[in-house]
């Protein structure tokens, strides 16, 4: 098994419609906004950008996303990540009861030497780590769309 493989899914219902949803979470480039942990998000052209995020343990990891699809009728949003870690995320978002659901997978390899220096041990924490990420991503997001 390869420690720094990693598998994570998520799911948000928000009280929005998908259509609403579908481009809040398009905009990745306003997600620092809503998502305290999104540190940053900088625009390399239309389909790319680097973002830095950091959770609860105290390092960051920078990588670069590339669109590979945007297909708004079917909520479907995904990229691929190089740099600290590779591999794809995609959100999927669906009519769920009166608002949204909002489902988020992610398949990546974690490349930053001291989390691969850890893994084994640390695979727990950093699992825990992105737990609590997801969850204040929720949160966040929740009171952005109170407040428009």
């Amino acid at each position: 098994m390869d420690w720094s493989h990693y598998r994570f899914r998520s799911l948000w219902a928000l009280p929005a419609a998908p259509a609403t949803v579908y481009d809040l979470l398009a905009r990745a480039e306003d997600y620092p906004r809503w998502w305290p942990q999104v540190r940053e998000v900088n625009r390399i052209d239309d389909t790319s950008g680097v973002i830095t995020i950091r959770s609860v343990l105290p390092y960051d990891m920078t990588f670069t996303a590339r669109e590979v699809r945007r297909d708004r009728a079917a909520g479907v949003l995904e990229i691929t990540m190089s740099g600290d870690i590779e591999g794809w995320a995609r959100w999927t978002v669906t009519p769920h009861g009166s608002g949204a659901l909002a489902r988020y997978d992610q398949v990546v390899d974690v490349n930053k030497p001291l989390l691969r220096r850890f893994a084994v041990p640390g695979r727990p924490v950093f699992r825990a780590n992105h737990r609590l990420m997801m969850r204040a991503g929720r949160r966040g997001l929740l009171a952005y769309l109170a407040g428009r």
